[in-house]
């Protein structure tokens, strides 16, 4: 179902400025930014040049010291007003998240409230030091300190929130930024930018547009001491090998091919809702969004005719007009690919029960769809999607559910969806993922560290695992006589 209505069309847009060393650098407006609902361009960014890195960079370092010598209560009193200029500004932010992003303009709102509470909440765990040993000899302590400078490199898929997230883990920790949004999705970033400039001292938050040449910069760069990276897992491990040559620590929050174990005791009409929302939010370009659902075949035929139900009813469209629930995929390169992982699941002998349709007009629309009868080596099975196309697979036995559920080079998250709790628990447990729900998907918390394993990441996003992440261990040892 295609919504209706025209969005209001804007004169192409220039006015976006970096933010290097507490200024706004307007530069070279290079970087196409592209409106995925129609395909055009809607506005020009700057593109980051080495020199700006090296400026940023070099104002982050400046001000390294006395940022780090600022209390926790301190450095959260600049968290919380950044979260509170986030909710000041939600409407402009929103609305240009839309127009670059695509989804549809509420979902952009939650995002931005979603930004705010995340960061307010991380910003009020404590790190403390450790009590090792205390006798009549010794006394050691573990404390942990800021690590320097820390580079953000952000996907397109939700920009301000996944920059929030590391921005508030490194700077409530005494790190100073380098942020870098992906160059689909540059404008809210730097428009977050212009926020922080009168929140934060110059120097602390720097915010560069810049290409993937310059996210490899970054990770090459001696001045910077951590990269945390979002995105897809090709990508992170370019950023870990560039990383490596001067050590720099990593937090890789990298793809997933989450699987969602459906047992024989569930009322399919009650949690297909549940499981298509989770499967198809922003258009299925969330990580850790349901990407496959193994479903027991004594509910098998019900649950795809009730998830096939729900896509007819999608109203897909411009994320401005007001009746669109799932805008277009984020930019062509993505859309071409989950074209082609459509046309192999119909070579693949792939029954389509619902979508498949990619709307007539402009813009980079595909139909939420459901796919049945895939075989477990089809693409759509065996990777990540990052679509609106979800494959729902039979099991008989929970035993092979489990063992199919675990066979991909993917561990991001999981979930078992049962009336029976000890046993749905039983099988999450046996999952190889960072995170494994029961009867939800997508549950996340400001003090609930999330990440990969396999290749779905390294370190922790998040709680006072994230926290730690940007600091350095150190042992302090006293000799007392």
């Amino acid at each position: 179902m295609v919504a209706t209505g025209a969005a209001n069309i804007q004169p192409l847009r220039t006015d976006f400025a970096q933010l290097i060393d507490g200024e706004l650098i307007s530069g070279t407006p290079a970087l196409d930014v592209i409106n995925p609902a129609t395909g055009a361009v809607f506005a020009r960014a700057p593109r980051a040049t080495r020199a700006d890195l090296e400026r940023a960079v070099t104002a982050a370092r400046r001000a390294s010291h006395s940022w780090r010598e600022r209390s926790f209560a301190q450095r959260r009193a600049c968290i919380e007003r950044m979260s509170a200029a986030l909710r000041a500004q939600q409407s402009e932010l929103a609305e240009l998240l839309t127009r670059e992003q695509g989804k549809p303009l509420p979902q952009a709102r939650e995002e931005i409230v979603r930004a705010a509470i995340q960061s307010e909440g991380m910003a009020a765990i404590s790190i403390n030091s450790e009590l090792i040993l205390d006798d009549a000899q010794r006394r050691i302590e573990l404390h942990y300190v800021a690590l320097g400078v820390v580079g953000i490199i952000t996907p397109w898929n939700a920009p301000i929130n996944l920059a929030a997230g590391p921005l508030t883990m490194a700077l409530y920790t005494g790190n100073t930024v380098v942020l870098k949004p992906s160059p689909y999705t540059p404008l809210c970033t730097l428009k977050l930018g212009e926020l922080l400039r009168d929140i934060f001292p110059a120097g602390v938050v720097n915010v560069l547009a810049g290409g993937d040449d310059c996210g490899q910069w970054m990770s090459e760069h001696p001045g910077i001491d951590k990269i945390s990276f979002t995105g897809s897992i090709a990508s992170g491990k370019k950023v870990m090998a560039s990383a490596a040559a001067t050590l720099k620590r990593v937090t890789l929050e990298l793809g997933g091919n989450d699987a969602a174990i459906v047992l024989d005791d569930v009322d399919p009409q009650a949690i297909a809702p549940k499981l298509f929302f989770a499967s198809f939010v922003n258009s299925g370009q969330v990580c850790m969004a349901i990407k496959r659902i193994y479903a027991h075949e004594r509910i098998y035929p019900a649950l795809c005719e009730a998830l096939a139900s729900e896509a007819r009813q999608a109203r897909i469209g411009d994320g401005l007009q007001a009746d669109s629930q799932f805008g277009p995929i984020q930019n062509r390169m993505q859309y071409e690919r989950v074209l082609g992982l459509l046309a192999d699941s119909r070579r693949r002998g792939g029954h389509i029960l619902a979508g498949g349709q990619t709307p007539s007009g402009p813009g980079y629309f595909v139909a939420p769809t459901i796919i049945t009868d895939l075989p477990e080596d089809a693409r759509l099975v065996t990777e990540e999607q990052f679509g609106p196309l979800l494959p729902v697979l039979r099991f008989s036995d929970v035993e092979d559910a489990i063992r199919r559920a675990n066979d991909t080079r993917y561990g991001l998250a999981a979930s078992v969806w049962s009336n029976d709790l000890e046993r749905a628990k039983a099988i999450a447990l046996r999952l190889e993922v960072g995170t494994a729900w029961v009867n939800q998907h997508r549950a996340t918390a400001a003090n609930v560290p999330f990440g990969g394993i396999k290749e779905s990441g390294i370190g922790r996003n998040y709680a006072e695992l994230g926290l730690k992440g940007n600091m350095e261990a150190r042992v302090l040892s006293v000799l007392k006589a």
